[in-house]
Parts: structure tokens; C-alpha cells; sequence
């Protein structure tokens, strides 16, 4: 059954477009659902992070169109607009792509770890959904091994690289010195936490932590003696920020650009260098137009990043080798499959025989035949019958001239010449 890999990411499309075709968690398990509906879909798994989404499927054909149409029917977009930004792969490019995603070789920070996180969870949700079966499972689990050596056996996550190691290393060069400034970090999840520590190590003055979730917030902010407030609280605050960098999951955005406006005025137009890691975005884009205000997203920090890529290419280059090895492995078991329900044919049938013709010898023996005979009988009977199929198709092999056939039976049987014939 062939496999689909189908997406768009921070290479293939504008964070604009991005945004709009995003599973936020709330909805993912409605979506798997969905999408299992389709006809041609018989497992899925959705992985949608600020870089990128995917949809990873096992089909019923190689037909892709119908999984890039419910993408964009599910969003409620013209599909128009959205398949100039898709990217797909099938089978060995598929689970290849897949590998490199979850190594964090096709990142926007190459070899960033978070990634990894991201995909074990897309797996355990669909996995929780139902919406996985013995490919895919087989296939995520072989996936997470393959990562595990390379960030094992490579020195690709061995330096501190990640987007928001990115957006600290930005304010390090706008501020130079951090102790002196405050910063307002809105979200508590896995990237947000990351600049929390990366803030720390380079000396931070303060920290602030917003989110939805007050002891969420406050759990985070207490690692780095901050404090924490809700997301409502923002306003009353924002004046106190030198830095701000958000991520959350909503899907509207946080600030806007009336709330910068007033906190702008407060500080006195001293400015304020905002990171908006998020996909959807949580700072209103207009906000970039603002006198004193450096707004960045994830697809302005590409200088910074393509910096740390080059330090990590000869590592990179160790994944791709292990990666080529474990994909033939994996495409290899997928390719035995078929082997598997071929064996389980042949043997109900020869188990079918054995128990027609074991029958037939047990009814020889009730009306008197003697042990030996009935053996004899159940021997030859037994033997003719299974060699019977396959002696007549070799034979008309012959007659028909194919000898590649004729080749692999004598592969399959490790047949050996008669030295005497009778």
C-alpha cells in the first residue's frame, strides 16, 4: 500500500500561507477523522508545528490529489491557492523525507532537537485517535530509532541551535548586554521554555512570563526567577519589555497593534525588539510599521540561522548516509508484506490438502488397511497433490520459454541437479 507524505513548510511557502493551514490541537483529532473518511486514506498522521504541516498517510492508490483537495476543503480555502506551496513524496521519498523532518535536517535551524518532540507527539495523537494502523506504526517507531542514533553517532545537536536560540542570539546583537534589559516571553510551551534558558545563560535582567494558563506561567517563570501573568494581563505590562517573544497556539493574535501603541507612549518611545515565533501569528503584522518597534518572524531570521547550518553541514551529511541505509531497511520490510500474505495462501492451502488427504487415510485404516499402507498412501497422495500445481506451471514455463521463471523456482526450491537419472 503505498505511503504519502503531503505538506508545505518555511522553504515551499510564506508564513502568510502557513498560518491559515495549520491543525491546532483543539481541532487535530476532528481532522484525522476527516481526513480517514476519504476514500483512499487508510492511516494518517498530522504533523503541524509553526514551520510546517504535513499530512503522512497510507493509501488504497498513488492518486495524492484527493488528500491536497481535503486540505484545503478542511480550511475552507479555494485549492487553487494552496497547491502551488504543497510538496509530496511517495513510498522511499516519502519515509525519507519523513526521517529528515524528524532529525531536524529539513528545519529552519538545522538540527534543531524540538522538532523530534513535535513528531512523537502527531504520532501519539493519531495513534490515540485511531487513526494509525500496522504501517504507519511500524514506520513513526523506526523513524524515532533512526534519530535517536544520529543524534548518537553525529555531532549534529551537539551546539545549542534552535529558532529561538535564533531570536536570543538577534537581541544579543541589537542590545549587546542583557542585564539591564526585561523580557516579556508570551506562551510557556517547548520554544518559549527554550528562550527562557537561553535568555538566562546570557544574563537576562528580568523575565516575564504570559500565558493562558497562570500556573502553566508560573511554573516556568519560577526556573528563572521571573513572574508570571496572564494573557489578559499583557497590557498592563508591555511597557515594562525591552524584548518580547511570542508563541502560543491561538489562533488570533495576542498583541495588537493599539496595545503597542500605548505601551510605546508610556516607554517614552524607547524601542522594542519582538520576535513572533508563531504560525498562526500572535503579533498583529501592522505592528511592524510602528516607529521604535523590530518586529521579526520565524522567516526574518534566516541570516542567523543560515550562520549556524554551516556549522552543522559535515554532520548533516553522517544523517543523510544513516538515513539512505534505514529507508532501503524499512522499504525492504514494507516489500516483505507482500511475501507474508503469499506464505499465509500457500500454507491454508497445503494445511487444506494435508487435512483432506490425513482424512482419506484415516478412513483407510477404519475399514481395515494396515498402518503401512495407510502411511504409504497418505505419502504419496500428499506429495502428488502438492507438487502437482507447481510441476504443471513449470512445465508450461518450459514450453513457453521462460526461463526467468524457471530461474527463480530453482532460487525458490534450491534445487540441486540429479546426479543419476531413473
Amino acid at each position: 500500500m503505498p505511503i504519502l507524505a503531503l505538506g508545505l513548510n518555511h522553504k515551499t511557502a510564506p508564513v502568510e500561507v502557513r498560518e491559515r493551514i495549520t491543525f491546532g490541537p483543539d481541532i487535530i483529532a476532528g481532522a484525522l477523522r476527516s481526513l480517514l473518511e476519504a476514500a483512499s486514506v487508510e492511516e494518517s498522521v498530522i504533523l503541524s508545528t509553526c514551520n510546517r504541516t504535513e499530512v503522512y498517510c497510507s493509501i488504497n492508490d498513488t492518486e495524492k490529489g484527493s488528500v491536497a483537495d481535503w486540505i484545503s476543503d478542511f480550511h475552507g480555502l479555494d485549492n487553487g491557492k494552496v497547491s502551488p506551496y504543497l510538496y509530496s513524496h511517495m513510498d522511499a521519498d516519502a519515509v525519507r523525507h519523513l526521517m529528515r523532518v524528524s532529525c531536524g535536517l529539513d528545519s529552519l535551524v538545522l538540527g534543531e532537537p524540538q522538532i523530534l518532540g513535535q513528531v512523537k507527539s502527531a504520532f501519539q495523537t493519531a495513534a490515540s485517535a485511531n487513526a494509525t494502523g500496522k504501517m504507519l506504526s511500524k514506520l513513526f517507531q523506526h523513524v524515532f530509532s533512526v534519530s535517536k542514533q544520529i543524534r548518537t553517532d553525529t555531532a549534529i545537536g551537539n551546539s545549542p541551535v534552535s529558532v529561538a536560540f535564533a531570536a536570543v542570539s538577534l537581541a544579543r546583537q541589537i542590545f549587546s548586554e542583557l542585564k539591564e534589559q526585561t523580557a516579556l516571553l508570551i506562551g510557556a510551551g517547548e520554544t518559549v521554555e527554550l528562550a527562557a534558558r537561553h535568555l538566562h545563560q546570557n544574563g537576562i535582567g528580568r523575565i516575564i512570563v504570559a500565558n493562558r494558563t497562570v500556573e502553566r506561567a508560573h511554573s516556568l517563570a519560577a526556573q528563572f526567577d521571573g513572574y508570571a501573568i496572564a494573557l489578559t494581563e499583557i497590557g498592563n505590562h508591555l511597557a515594562e519589555a525591552d524584548i518580547v517573544i511570542s508563541s502560543t497556539a491561538s489562533p488570533l493574535p495576542i498583541l495588537g497593534k493599539g496595545t503597542v501603541e500605548r505601551a510605546l507612549k508610556e516607554r517614552k518611545h524607547r524601542p522594542i525588539f519582538m520576535v513572533d515565533i508563531a504560525v498562526p501569528r500572535d503579533i498583529e503584522p501592522e505592528v511592524a510599521d510602528l516607529s521604535d518597534i523590530y518586529l521579526y518572524t520565524v522567516d526574518d531570521l534566516d541570516e542567523v540561522i543560515e550562520e549556524n547550518k554551516r556549522s552543522r553541514q559535515e554532520a548533516a551529511l553522517q544523517a543523510e548516509e544513516i538515513i539512505d541505509q534505514h529507508v532501503e531497511e524499512f522499504m525492504g520490510w514494507l516489500r516483505s508484506l507482500d511475501a507474508v500474505e503469499l506464505i499465509q495462501g500457500y500454507r491454508i492451502q497445503a494445511e487444506q490438502l494435508r487435512n483432506e488427504t490425513l482424512k482419506k487415510a484415516l478412513q483407510q485404516l477404519k475399514k481395515g488397511k494396515s498402518p503401512e499402507e495407510a502411511l504409504q498412501f497418505l505419502a504419496h497422495t500428499l506429495t502428488n497433490k502438492l507438487l502437482h500445481t507447481p510441476s504443471a506451471q513449470l512445465r508450461q514455463a518450459g514450453f513457453d520459454g521462460q526461463i526467468e521463471l524457471l530461474e527463480a523456482a530453482n532460487t525458490l526450491f534450491q534445487l540441486k541437479k540429479p546426479t543419476n537419472r531413473p
